[in-house]
């Protein structure tokens, strides 16, 4: 499908999308930014802003919307929190966003180097707030209690979609497992958000559901964005929706009860994650 007008961007470069460029590369650091194919990385890194993504590049898992390599992952680097840490720091962040991989492969499936991260953060960065974006631990609620423990001031785990498309998309996520974490977050008093792709066939009641389903949890932000495919090998696209839809998601989240609704054609979870803190 030709992409419409209002998907394309231009990609430019600045002093500081070079420093931080730089930054991300000399710290052998990896961000979802890069391996996730971000059309707004360009913006995002000239503002000297990046997702961290923590557990190495390799994920265990291979969801059909997702560009992030699968396989076999590394051991973990123990370094790493430090370097993220320091990262933020040379950055200058006020607020940070990390992620990561699926680490299905590790006993605690990461968990514990999650925690280590937010820690380190939080010890070289004492004025950073931070936004951490998780994956389901398998519904295991002890690992996301030790997300929790480390107090982040945002905890997100993404739905990616509506409930009859996720098990064609997600290779091993579960909706009502999606809703147990994020009812799980909420439930403990730190921020909950979440957010999904569109585009993937489903219908704007659908959406809707999607919508009830979370406020059931005590979720208070969603962003929705366009779900691009990444290469031809992936789930395809079946609709582009209209900014004038993405704008009626909005309207519709915000009467419903959510706190923050970011709705466009190029919002990514992270996406001016800034302004959520704030709010």
């Amino acid at each position: 499908m030709r992409k419409p007008e209002w998907l394309k961007i231009s990609i430019g470069a600045n002093e500081r999308y070079t420093e931080t460029k730089r930054i991300v590369e000399n710290h052998c650091l990896h961000t979802i930014c890069s391996s996730g194919r971000c059309p707004n990385m360009g913006e995002c890194w000239g503002k000297g802003t990046a997702t961290f993504m923590i557990g190495g590049d390799i994920c265990t898992r291979s969801c059909k919307f997702c560009n992030t390599q699968t396989g076999r992952p590394l051991p973990l680097d123990a370094d790493e929190p430090t370097h993220v840490a320091e990262s933020i720091a040379l950055m200058k962040l006020s607020h940070a966003v990390v992620t990561s991989v699926d680490r299905d492969d590790l006993p605690d499936l990461g968990a514990g180097h999650w925690a280590r991260t937010i820690t380190e953060i939080k010890r070289i960065n004492p004025d950073t707030t931070i936004e951490v974006l998780i994956p389901d631990f398998q519904g295991r609620m002890e690992l996301v209690d030790k997300i929790i423990a480390a107090n982040p001031e945002i905890i997100s785990h993404n739905m990616e979609t509506v409930r009859r498309i996720s098990p064609l998309v997600r290779s091993a996520a579960d909706y009502e497992t999606s809703l147990q974490v994020i009812r799980r977050i909420a439930e403990s008093g730190i921020t909950a958000k979440s957010g999904i792709m569109v585009g993937l066939g489903e219908t704007p009641s659908e959406v809707e559901e999607l919508m009830d389903d979370l406020l059931a949890t005590g979720c208070s932000i969603l962003t929705i964005g366009q779900y691009l495919q990444p290469t031809r090998r992936h789930y395809p696209v079946e609709e582009y929706v209209t900014p004038e839809q993405f704008a009626q998601y909005q309207q519709t989240g915000l009467e419903k009860g959510f706190e923050q609704v970011e709705s466009a054609p190029l919002v990514r979870s992270s996406y001016h994650a800034e302004k959520h803190i704030k709010k």
